[in-house]
């Protein structure tokens, strides 16, 4: 999503620099990932106007731009000659998406770029440098620069799909003040063409059919915002639907009305029915795609793309506006049949405000006849009025209960009305009803959500855990207890996406699947009932790459259905390959079944346990799989990967897997001297020092390892006998930082573990 710093201003008062307008953002939830403060072309006056030499249609020109010197410049330009004053974009500037930069042509220096109405964004003229009347200031810019503002949307955020939905949550979280847009008065005037909708995934459409209008060039601030963040200005009437789309987040078409015959119907397509859509591409469709027709056919897929039959052109006289509502499913799985995303389907997709369809389709019609002039003769509505009614009961404890902060209601009130929700005080439960624009509010936890994100995520270091587990200890710190067990066992964390797919769910357990209605891609589609389906994908993916000895386990949530609390935690360990690599001290043999049993128990801290080997699970080998139990509780089950499951993800190493259904199960896991782990990644080195032949090695690398108390860990890697009565040990040491370590830092330490070994054994560091 890309907006400019004055389009953002007319929906929100504010002083905040654009720099700190991209920091709140981020902080708040919507990560902004550039701010492009571009430089302007500036007027200049052509004082010198030669032809290259190396050329039959170049000109070298010496241009003023009032910086008191002369700058040389390379032009094709017609019309380039000896006292025009004309657009330059010196190096540094953004011209239609490339910046200019200093660099020869046809072997002649060229200092920047003299510009076309085209190449600035203000017209279609390119036949030559724009030419500026001969009282422009030199030096002053030619056109406006705006500010533009590129951020990465997250699927749940729909309402930051426009500038106003921006401006809202700026104003809500403290930077300045929020300007809501008034709506032009809607008109009535009935018209003569009636609409069909025959689909129940089209609630809303409305149309607004106006006659005579010149499709001239939008106005300058329209054209502008539009170039800026990427769009081609076309016309006026097609450069408002777009402009309606980011700046209210309703997407809207415009039809040439001529072209149209008779009533609107929304429908679904014939099986094999045929749409060439405005770019001249047919497509085929079936019965699942939305489209809106005529007498004569299909005039557009439904919120996708429109067709090139009834597209608006420059000549185009009468137009019709669309503005409706469509289901974000309906349209998702058209877009991705087809593999088309636009503006639009991209909106839809993820939901718009339902509620807006009107004002927009009004502020669109009176943009365009505030330029373009014509006439409303007729407009039309179908369906109903789509109000969402989310009615949440809410309570101010939660807040504290989720998440550990103590916040007093009557901020929480105060955070909550400036999103423009409405609450309703009952005491101990508010009733909450969230804007429409927030379709992604549904439940307490998403009110929760919405406090600590405009509280500040940076507030919550001294929040106290909640949720604890019977003997006092918590689930974060049960699981992490469980992650550092595992990991002083060789273990790696692996950390997957909390979805999985159908097919292999089916192939691995006879659990149920919990189907996503919108995934967010084909292979993901639903809510993962198990851990143990993206863990193949790794081990698959990792093997490929010749990859094949791994030893991984993920704690994670799985689902056991849609409902709220229908969820637990589940551990899956695997191994793969050999139980080390090779050592010259001797081999290393491969993973069996045992070693999956031995992670099982050494989780279960010496209690008392049985196995059983009855009923394999589907992902099993029959005959190598085993289920630990207490009692008739079953706790884990680990085995080796069934031959026909091995196959269908293509790995041909076996795969031992270990299974904790529910580690809430295990006995506590956190260990009380434990140290904090450290913000920073460990660091190695290594070091090879020559000692006599005598001398025990341990004591030479335990030495070094006492250096400094951030080292956590030494290794020998190598030793060899070099004759005269002397040794060569080679180690890596491990250091775990706890501040950012510096060079000159990381050196000195280095230099502590040499002078450690050399002052107390024996021993020299070895040149080479």
């Amino acid at each position: 999503m890309k907006w400019t710093y004055d389009w953002l201003t007319d929906y929100l008062t504010t002083t905040a620099t654009p720099h700190e307008i991209a920091d709140t953002l981020t902080r708040i939830g919507l990560e902004v990932e550039d701010v492009d403060i571009p430089v302007a072309p500036v007027a200049a006056r052509i004082v010198e106007c030669r032809a290259h030499e190396n050329s039959d249609h170049l000109h070298v020109l010496m241009v003023d731009d009032g910086s008191g010197t002369l700058r040389q410049v390379v032009c094709g330009a017609p019309n380039a000659r000896v006292g025009l004053v004309s657009a330059l974009a010196r190096p540094g500037c953004k011209i239609g998406g490339m910046e200019i930069k200093s660099g020869k042509l046809r072997g002649v220096m060229s200092d920047g770029m003299m510009c076309s109405a085209r190449e600035l964004g203000i017209g279609d003229d390119h036949d030559g440098i724009i030419e500026l009347p001969d009282s422009t200031a030199l030096g002053t810019s030619v056109v406006d620069a705006p500010v533009v503002f590129d951020a990465g949307i997250t699927p749940n955020r729909p309402d930051y799909l426009s500038v106003a939905g921006i401006a809202r949550d700026l104003a809500a979280a403290g930077v300045g003040t929020f300007k809501p847009m008034t709506a032009p008065h809607q008109f009535q005037v009935k018209s003569n063409r009636h609409v069909d909708i025959q689909t129940p995934n089209c609630p809303t459409y409305r149309f607004c059919e106006i006659h005579g209008i010149k499709n001239t060039h939008s106005p300058r601030v329209i054209a502008s915002r539009l170039a800026a963040i990427g769009i081609n200005p076309k016309n006026v009437a097609v450069d408002v639907t777009n402009y309606i789309c980011y700046d209210m987040g309703q997407p809207m078409h415009c039809f040439d009305a001529d072209r149209v015959s008779g009533d609107i119907v929304v429908r679904c397509a014939t099986p094999g029915e045929e749409f060439t859509d405005l770019f001249g591409t047919t497509h085929q469709l079936t019965d699942t795609d939305m489209v809106i027709a005529d007498a004569d056919g299909i005039l557009a897929v439904a919120g996708v793309i429109g067709g090139s039959r009834a597209m608006t052109r420059d000549d185009t006289v009468n137009i019709i506006l669309e503005s409706a509502y469509f289901d974000p499913v309906a349209v998702r799985k058209t877009a991705k049949r087809l593999g088309l995303s636009t503006d639009a389907s991209y909106r839809y997709e993820r939901g718009i405000d339902p509620t807006i369809t009107g004002a927009a389709l009004a502020r669109a019609a009176s943009m365009i006849m505030d330029t373009a002039g014509g006439e409303i003769v007729g407009s039309g509505f179908a369906g109903q009025m789509v109000t969402p009614n989310i009615k949440i009961e809410y309570s101010p404890a939660l807040l504290r209960k989720k998440t550990g902060i103590d916040m007093d209601a009557q901020t929480q009130k105060r955070i909550l009305m400036g999103l423009d929700f409405v609450v309703q005080d009952g005491g101990a439960t508010w009733t909450v009803y969230p804007t429409a624009a927030r379709v992604d509010i549904q439940i307490p936890e998403n009110i929760v959500a919405e406090l600590v994100r405009l509280y500040g995520y940076d507030q919550i270091a001294g929040a106290t855990a909640h949720g604890a587990t019977s003997d006092g200890a918590t689930h974060q710190e049960l699981n992490l207890g469980v992650k550092r067990h595992l990991a002083a066992r060789g273990l790696s964390e692996c950390v997957s996406f909390g979805f999985g797919n159908m097919a292999a769910e089916q192939m691995l357990s006879d659990r149920p699947s919990i189907a996503v209605a919108n995934p967010i891609t084909s292979d993901l589609n639903t809510a993962r009932n198990n851990l143990l389906g993206n863990m193949l994908n790794a081990v698959a993916d990792n093997e490929k790459r010749g990859y094949a000895d791994l030893n991984l386990f993920e704690l994670g949530t799985v689902f056991d259905g849609d409902a709220p609390g229908d969820q637990h935690t589940q551990l899956v360990i695997v191994r793969t390959g050999m139980t080390a690599p090779r050592h010259w001290l001797g081999r290393s043999r491969a993973v069996d079944v045992f070693d999956a049993k031995a992670d099982i128990l050494s989780l279960m801290r010496g209690q008392n346990v049985t196995v059983l080997t009855d009923n394999p699970p589907r992902w099993a080998h029959p005959f190598r799989w085993g289920a630990v139990m207490q009692g008739k509780k079953k706790i884990a089950e680990f085995g080796q990967l069934h031959p026909n499951v091995a196959r269908a993800w293509k790995i041909k190493t076996p795969v031992m897997v270990a299974i904790v259904d529910d580690v809430s199960v295990l006995p506590t896991s956190r260990r009380r001297g434990d140290a904090q782990l450290s913000d920073f990644q460990p660091i190695t080195r290594d070091f090879a020092f020559v000692t006599d032949a005598d001398f025990p090695a341990s004591t030479l690398v335990s030495t070094a390892a006492s250096a400094d108390n951030r080292i956590v860990d030494a290794v020998i890697f190598d030793a060899f006998d070099m004759g005269d009565g002397k040794k060569s040990i080679a180690f890596t040491i491990t250091i775990l930082p706890r501040e950012n370590m510096s060079d000159a830092a990381l050196q000195e330490l280095q230099t502590a573990v040499i002078s450690r070994v050399e002052s107390r054994c024996p021993a020299h560091i070895r040149d080479k």
